[in-house]
């Protein structure tokens, strides 16, 4: 595979990573029953937390694909 290939498929990966997490985070916010005259309190630090899960997945998804490669 050529390497630019190789980094738009890890930058899709990552988006959808992101946007699969950060949309139940949403959903799980919005459903809690909170009213906080500023809901930013409660968005900010689930979208830090959804951004250090995905960098975190996205490694993992990473080294097991290399240790497949390997053992291959």
């Amino acid at each position: 595979m050529a390497p630019g290939a190789s980094k738009a498929i890890g930058a899709i990966r990552r988006a959808g990573i992101y946007g699969l997490l950060s949309y139940s985070g949403l959903v799980l916010i919005n459903n809690s029953g909170l009213e906080l005259s500023n809901m930013w309190v409660a968005y900010l630090p689930m979208f830090v937390a959804v951004y250090v899960l995905t960098q975190w997945a996205d490694r993992r998804w990473l080294m097991r694909q290399q240790q497949n490669d390997k053992s291959q």
